[in-house]
């Protein structure tokens, strides 16, 4: 919403994926127009390598753990595969030592897919790696929503 007010509401939140959505229509419209000059080997190591460094480890710690807490490293795993800033770096090296190539494309589609679709971001140190629905923040939303109908009700339809 803001630097001070670090949440989305319900509609900004889905705002936000339609955004990624876009971008991800963009991106897979690029890839499929240029699709014969696409090399398929670093087309699908680049899209698999982001979750087989930065999710399935995580996911599979959470899911052995008893009470769901694992440790931080998966989480910094997650959130620097899963950065844009990351594989602009990744793909700026090996663009300079290898030139430009489609196959890149296979990052964003990913990352704007994850997005877009699955409405996953980067991972908060203060909740579980695998979502779950923090109480205060259900609580807290529940609030906000209320406050906000009672300050801002809907005009009645004539």
């Amino acid at each position: 919403m803001d630097h001070l007010n670090r949440f989305e509401s319900r509609v900004t939140f889905r705002l936000l994926r339609l955004e990624y959505g876009v971008a991800l229509v963009v991106c897979s419209a690029l890839f499929l127009w240029h699709i014969s000059e696409v090399r398929w080997w670093p087309a699908v190591v680049l899209f698999v390598y982001i979750d087989l460094i930065g999710y399935i480890p995580g996911a599979i710690a959470f899911r052995r753990s008893r009470e769901g807490r694992i440790s931080k490293i998966y989480y910094v795993l997650y959130n620097t595969m899963h950065s844009f800033v990351t594989h602009a770096v990744v793909l700026g090296v090996w663009a300079a030592a290898a030139g430009f190539e489609w196959a890149f494309l296979a990052v964003p589609i990913h990352l704007c897919g994850d997005r877009a679709i699955f409405g996953n971001f980067l991972k908060s140190f203060r909740v579980r790696f695998e979502p779950v629905a923090v109480p205060a923040f259900v609580e807290f939303e529940t609030r906000v929503v209320a406050q906000d109908s009672a300050e801002h009700p809907m005009p009645e339809r004539v």
